[in-house]
């Protein structure tokens, strides 16, 4: 059984992760989309041993399950059927959740079980519940599945009835701010709860608790009584909630006040310390924990998406903490380490050759306050997948570890940009430039394993614990002081001609951001709509 399709809706994280544990494992692999054009001939050409679906949301034809062994991923626990599994044990606060592969039969998910598993559900988003606890468990089961597969060992799944679309809505004269939280966090990040701000129907996302300013304000409840960093606080009967991000009908998300303008008169900007010390519930982006004269800095922003304003405040982070410590620690968020420029605002703007400019130069500033970092021990640490230039944010640290689940995409090409962020100069440096060309010019996803064996990634680390011995042994006086005189004069050396690679760069770039023929205008638009192509794209198919 060496010849593998997978069949998707879209090439979506959880199908990235599978894609790349199979191709590692020497599996041929090849992509089809259940909506190409060409699905039947495409399966028929490669004819597979065996179907797999991660991450699907058609059902399948007969003419597929009834002609190969097909196998669907459900998020939920035996029994549990249906599109509606992570709201329904978030809703009903289930200790225990799970994912289960199923055999592919007439009825929805109710095919027998070939394998499974089951954990701690986290009463978090269920974006959060989808890529990292359902992640886990879809690929630590894999092994099983394929063993069961081939001995036809299953069991039957229980034929529990089909759970209905949920009806979530706030109700802000009885709501406290925990509840309303839960309802948004059941609905994040799709479709989201929806609601009317200020006159204006939206669905809401990125839910965080307030203990202060609700308790000062003596507005009615679902009153803004503040704004920050692109967020709005709304007061509940018994505190105050912060909404990040909203989404119009037939839109996308933006942050709150993007979407509200100049509903906002009046409302103050609500400012907290450039680093927050999380002394007490709020909404916060950039945090920090030092420990033996090491920072461990933590950037949160929503599906690791960079705008302008979050760069710059993240490169005076960075700024501030070398003068504190002597190693920093990039963090990156529980869902995403980082994926670049905010492609959302981009699309959203009147001037997109002007803001994406505006963005990339940005990003190249925070990517320079890391690359030319001279007193300060830097480690990446990416626990949680990155993408484009989020892998390069990376690539600037003086040392890249990652946990042995993460995907990491290092290319840009599939946005139609050549990219910025110094890749031309760390990457090479670090994979030699054949391979450089190589993964910016496939554009596949690769494993963090995958990522070790060729440089790009120094150590596979899935602890903190680890993550903190590791940092440790970077400050030790031996190993620290040589180290630093090292890099100082490295850089001393050849700063200019590091700068250089930026500016060439650019250079290409420039035409990329402000050509209204660029191919980067279409496919941003169809990445931030969630147009799926009706043809797989060729890149993921199974070359021999």
């Amino acid at each position: 059984m060496q010849k593998i399709t997978l069949l998707v809706t879209s090439f979506n994280s959880l199908s990235q992760a599978v894609y790349v544990w199979l191709k590692d494992r020497n599996y041929k692999v090849d992509v089809v989309y259940i909506n190409s054009i060409n699905r039947d001939s495409e399966i028929e050409e490669f004819k597979p041993d065996i179907i797999l679906c991660p991450f699907l949301k058609h059902y399948i034809p007969s003419s597929i399950y009834e002609n190969y062994l097909t196998f669907v991923f459900h998020p939920g626990v035996r029994g549990e059927r249906g599109a509606y599994s992570i709201e329904w044990a978030l809703i009903n606060e289930e200790k225990r959740w799970g994912g289960v592969w199923l055999k592919a039969v007439k009825k929805l998910d109710a095919g027998d079980i070939y394998a499974f598993r089951e954990f701690d559900l986290e009463q978090k988003s269920k974006a959060y519940v989808y890529r990292v606890q359902e992640k886990k468990v879809a690929l630590n089961s894999l092994e099983e599945l394929l063993k069961n597969i081939e001995q036809e060992n299953s069991i039957p799944q229980i034929q529990n009835p089909i759970h209905s679309k949920p009806a979530i809505a706030i109700n802000w004269e009885k709501d406290s701010t925990k509840e309303i939280v839960k309802k948004i966090n059941i609905l994040d990040s799709d479709p989201g709860v929806k609601d009317t701000i200020l006159g204006l129907d939206v669905y809401l996302f990125g839910a965080w608790e307030e203990e202060k300013l609700g308790s000062e304000a003596l507005a009615s409840p679902k009153t803004i009584i503040a704004k920050r960093d692109g967020a709005i606080c709304l007061k509940t009967i018994d505190s105050a909630i912060w909404i990040s991000h909203l989404k119009e009908e037939n839109g996308f998300k933006l942050p709150s006040t993007y979407v509200l303008k100049d509903r906002l008169k009046g409302i103050k900007e609500h400012r907290l310390p450039l680093i927050f010390d999380k002394s007490y519930k709020t909404f916060y982006e950039v945090s920090c924990d030092i420990k033996d004269d090491i920072a461990y800095l933590d950037f949160n922003f929503l599906n690791g998406a960079f705008r302008a304003e979050q760069c710059i405040r993240l490169k005076y982070a960075i700024e501030y903490l070398r003068e504190k410590v002597k190693c920093i620690v990039l963090m990156g968020a529980e869902q995403f380490f980082s994926n670049g420029i905010n492609l959302n605002i981009l699309e959203d703007s009147k001037k997109q050759g002007e803001d994406g400019w505006s963005n990339i130069n940005a990003i190249n500033e925070l990517i320079e306050s890391v690359l030319f970092a001279s007193n300060v021990v830097t480690i990446a640490y990416v626990h949680k997948n990155a993408g484009a230039g989020g892998v390069f944010l990376a690539t600037a640290c003086d040392f890249v570890v990652a946990s042995s689940d993460v995907v990491l995409n290092p290319h840009y090409k599939t946005i139609g940009l050549s990219g910025s962020e110094y890749h031309s100069f760390t990457l090479p440096k670090r994979v030699g430039q054949e391979m450089a060309n190589k993964l910016l010019n496939e554009c596949l996803p690769i494993s963090a394993n995958f990522a070790k064996s060729i440089g790009l990634v120094d150590e596979i680390i899935d602890s903190k614990e680890v993550l903190e011995e590791f940092a440790k042994s970077k400050i030790e006086e031996d190993f620290f002081d040589d180290f630093i005189w090292d890099k100082e004069e490295f850089l001393e050396e050849n700063i200019e001609k590091i700068k250089q690679y930026k500016e060439q760069e650019l250079k290409v770039m420039y035409n990329e951001f402000w050509d209204e023929d660029s191919p980067f205008h279409k496919l941003r638009r169809d990445f931030v709509y969630k147009v799926c192509p009706t043809v797989t794209p060729k890149r993921l198919k199974f070359k021999g």
